[in-house]
């Protein structure tokens, strides 16, 4: 399925970067792990990093019920980004540097989820986003600590995708300059766990340090 086109998902800069395909979409969110909400709380906006987690094209996003940002969410337009950092593009002009990334921007009205099961399913989508495995390897939340968890809806309907890679774009006039252009790559990895009790190191655990992030 192509990603929709709206006035908000239009690219008015460079649209030879975006994405048509929907599993793109899915492709950045899979890979990343925290996100940025963003939602209007009175007269002026506020953008939250938080965790989230895809199900189907279901984004979720949680915090604390105390969270007024994520109590103003609730049927409520809100705009939630994504970002991947692939390397710093290093050209022969200052002006012409740049960074390959791959990004999402997703627009939707945002749904405080009311019931029990449904927030669990969507806690446990979040959890083994960040470490698979992981909701099998931990306790689950008690009622207290249920009630005490907002969790967000937002549909993936209205959503954008842009990317860069490759190397520098070069004026032909600074092609001849004996000045060094590449890709300095970055990726992001997980380091060995580090233990807080006598507890063997569960295999999903050593599964998730030999994986990176991006790169």
């Amino acid at each position: 399925m192509n990603l929709s086109s709206t006035e908000r998902t239009r690219l008015g800069r460079k649209p030879q970067r975006a994405a048509e395909d929907r599993a793109e979409l899915y492709a950045v969110l899979d890979a990343g792990l925290i996100c940025h909400l963003g939602v209007v709380v009175g007269d002026y906006p506020r953008i939250i990093p938080t965790a989230y987690g895809r199900d189907g094209d279901t984004l979720y996003v949680h915090g604390s019920t105390g969270s007024s940002m994520l109590a103003a969410a609730n049927g409520a337009q809100v705009c939630v980004t994504v970002t991947h950092m692939d390397g710093m593009v290093c050209a022969r002009s200052v002006n012409n540097h740049s960074m390959n990334y791959r990004s999402a921007v997703i627009y939707g009205e945002a749904r405080v989820l009311q019931d029990d099961s449904e927030r669990l399913h969507a806690l446990r989508v979040i959890t083994e986003h960040l470490i698979p495995g992981r909701w099998a390897g931990a306790r689950e939340p008690s009622r207290k600590e249920l009630a005490a968890t907002k969790v967000l809806a937002v549909p993936l309907d209205e959503a954008s995708v842009k990317s860069r890679s490759g190397p520098s774009i070069d004026d032909p006039a600074d092609l001849s300059l004996d000045h060094w252009a590449g890709v300095v790559p970055i990726r992001t990895v997980f380091d060995p766990p580090l233990s807080d009790a006598d507890v063997p190191v569960p295999e999903h655990i050593y599964t998730l340090t030999r994986h990176t992030l991006s790169g």
